[in-house]
């Protein structure tokens, strides 16, 4: 549990200090937040309002056609997926994403492929589905926003994920950073996250890891950036202790009320951390499941 002393919060023997809840990242807008009963069994639940952050000035001319358009898929979805990636993406920027860098990784990959067949029609929907092991694949919205915070005036270069799930946000890590590394701690989503990673020719990009992942890769250590998809009570000590100085964790704390999070890493035994809008995803859990 964490324990707020004066501006500090402890993160097992980990001092980290609170900042205020406003940021360059965006308004928090609370009341804004819509978090409806009809997503109340997604990964992660969130239907905010347009934010201003980021680069501004995106370019308009993002045209679909960008890698990756014609695979696999039901009916005639990878034909046609370029063109539902070209709206999704303009719906996205339409909700203030508006990292370049991003948008175009988002636009990158089919989304379709890593859903089931029978779901595949709603794969460029903004919306959580279900991938089986009562887990789903995020919104396109809250993953575009999640990195456009890591990437937001920063170049990382070699990052981690916990929680690969089927493997779509690491497919997009993998467009955007040099070096990615992700965990799962459950054996079907670890198999089906490395078959979706074959089918795209994205092996050799993403590092992929089935074991537990609050406990981080320290063997790979440090990371500019770290992205989880699970929420717990608190942020895992050891993962802030991965982070490189000035990297960047983001992910979701609480129970019931969630919060997204950022911890900067600002020197060798200093931190900040940023609340900002509330979210809702699954636990954030120890241990595998074979």
């Amino acid at each position: 549990m964490r324990k707020p002393i004066d501006d500090l919060v402890v993160y097992g023997n980990k001092n980290v200090r609170e900042v205020k809840k406003t940021s360059s990242f965006g308004p928090l807008a609370v009341n804004k937040i819509k978090i409806t009963p009809t997503n109340s069994n997604t990964r992660i639940l969130s239907g905010a309002q347009s934010f201003s952050y980021g680069q501004s000035g995106i370019a308009s001319q993002l045209k679909p056609g960008v890698a990756g358009g014609t695979t696999g898929g039901p009916m005639n979805l990878g034909l046609n997926s370029d063109r539902l990636r070209h709206q999704m993406v303009t719906r996205l920027k339409q909700k203030g994403i508006t990292d370049m860098r991003v948008l175009a990784a988002m636009q990158a990959v089919p989304r379709h492929i890593f859903v089931d067949q029978g779901l595949a029609s709603r794969a460029y929907e903004d919306a959580a589905l279900p991938i089986g092991f009562s887990q789903t694949i995020s919104q396109p919205w809250i993953i575009s926003r999640m990195l456009s915070i890591v990437c937001e005036d920063r170049n990382p270069k070699k990052v981690m994920e916990i929680g690969t799930g089927c493997g779509y946000q690491a497919a997009v890590m993998a467009h955007l950073f040099p070096v990615v590394y992700s965990i799962e701690r459950i054996k079907g989503l670890y198999d089906m996250a490395r078959e979706h990673l074959r089918d795209l020719r994205l092996v050799s990009k993403v590092s992929l890891t089935f074991g537990d992942g609050m406990l981080g890769l320290p063997a790979y250590a440090p990371f500019d950036a770290i992205v989880i998809a699970a929420a717990g009570m608190e942020i895992p000590g050891v993962l802030l202790s991965q982070l490189s100085v000035g990297g960047r964790l983001i992910a979701p704390e609480g129970t019931s009320n969630q919060r997204l999070v950022l911890i900067e890493r600002t020197g060798q035994d200093t931190w900040d951390r940023t609340e900002l809008e509330a979210v809702r995803f699954v636990p954030l859990r120890s241990g595998i499941q074979s």
